[in-house]
């Protein structure tokens, strides 16, 4: 898995400052340092549509299909993803999932039906099946690259979701990445998250909403 900032508003944590004091009529109340307590004021009293106004753009690749169909059901996110229907995938790479990697029977069985599956695409293509038609033999764990764009808020409510320890653990390291990123350019948006040591994203203090 790999994951790549392409992309965030400069300066957010002002920009939702200065976005958020025109409610107040505070700007003169803006300090160089004022942000940090004022986003926090924000979390800890809900008011999350203000964070809308700034936004992160990820290159992501390495994960799978099965993960990027959790990814898209968040539909005020913005995707754009690699085509299956376009770009052949012959010898596809594919994830495997780590209770799949802790058992030496299942990781057989499973690389052998990639293989299978790979042999079958190929084959497929030879007899001039068309990349569209021959992709239905592809299976979720079939790598995958994408470009994510969210806005704050949303992110907050996918922190929440998705690094929970509910989440499978695909999608939850990939936001435990997200997280890191994201806190070393807009700290104070996402100060009340931090992750642990059994890999989850967990909400510290009152910021516990989306």
């Amino acid at each position: 898995m790999k994951v790549k900032l392409l992309k965030i508003t400069e300066e957010a944590d002002k920009l939702i400052e200065e976005a958020g004091r025109i409610c107040w009529k505070s700007e003169d109340r803006i300090t160089p340092d004022s942000s940090d307590g004022f986003i926090r004021m924000l979390i800890e009293a809900g008011h999350f549509s203000v964070l809308e106004h700034a936004s992160a753009s990820f290159m992501i690749s390495g994960v799978s299909r099965a993960l990027s169909h959790q990814l898209v059901r968040h539909r005020l996110l913005s995707f754009s993803q690699e085509s299956q229907r376009y770009v052949g995938q012959e010898n596809f790479t594919y994830v495997i999932p780590q209770a799949v990697k802790a058992n030496q029977e299942a990781l057989l069985i499973f690389k052998e039906k990639m293989q299978a599956l790979s042999e079958g695409y190929s084959t497929l293509i030879e007899m001039g099946i068309k990349k569209e038609d021959a992709r239905y033999l592809l299976p979720n764990a079939t790598e995958t690259s994408l470009v994510m764009t969210a806005n704050f808020r949303q992110l907050r409510h996918m922190l929440i979701l998705r690094g929970s320890e509910g989440a499978q653990l695909e999608i939850r390291l990939l936001f435990i990445v997200i997280l890191r990123l994201l806190k070393e350019k807009a700290p104070s948006s996402f100060s009340d998250f931090r992750t642990d040591a059994v890999k989850k994203v967990i909400v510290q203090e009152k910021g516990n909403n989306p």
